[in-house]
């Protein structure tokens, strides 16, 4: 399944974003603990307009993580009513850009907007597509035992299970160990 660029560059930084969380983390532990630890993300996924960098931002990133873990995990029908609520809390007003490197592209925030608005603005842009698609299968929690980890399935035959190679490895190892136990 392949969605307009933009919203899967949307989608890729949602799981990123929720992928910091400590359950699903490489190493465990919040990599949004401190404001340092944000800018490392957005140094992987830039965002244009206001940035504060500050703790109350951080905050509120943290705050639109869980909420976008949560709305990953709901049916189409119920992701309906959270991404509508995330429009209109944004004041989402849908309008073409152009900037950067960037072709044209959908914003529905100012730039002025604070950093977790228009992530979760655009997060909700992103989301229209899959639901409407009818795609939200595509949306999965890591099939790994220990992980919770998100992972966005644009596969062709969409079976991928793992959030990353690292989940994916480490299961298929513990299931040839088992069933090199079962043998001996």
């Amino acid at each position: 399944m392949r969605f307009a660029p933009d919203t899967e560059e949307s989608l890729a930084f949602v799981v990123a974003l929720c992928n910091t969380h400590p359950t699903a983390s490489r190493g465990g532990e919040d990599e949004l603990a401190t404001v340092d630890g944000l800018m490392a993300l957005l140094g992987r996924f830039p965002y244009t307009g206001r940035i504060d960098r500050d703790e109350a931002e951080l905050r509120e990133v943290r705050d639109t993580r869980e909420l976008l873990r949560h709305v990953w995990t709901l049916s189409r029908d119920d992701a309906v009513e959270a991404v509508n609520k995330m429009l209109r809390d944004g004041k989402a007003l849908p309008h073409l850009v152009r900037h950067d490197d960037l072709d044209w592209h959908i914003h529905a925030t100012e730039p002025t907007s604070p950093l977790a608005e228009r992530i979760r603005v655009e997060a909700a842009l992103a989301l229209i597509d899959v639901i409407r698609t009818d795609e939200m299968d595509r949306l999965r929690i890591c099939a790994a035992d220990d992980c919770e980890g998100l992972l966005l399935d644009l596969s062709r035959n969409g079976l991928k299970r793992f959030c990353g190679v690292r989940c994916g490895n480490r299961m298929n190892m513990i299931a040839f160990r088992e069933r090199r136990a079962g043998r001996g």
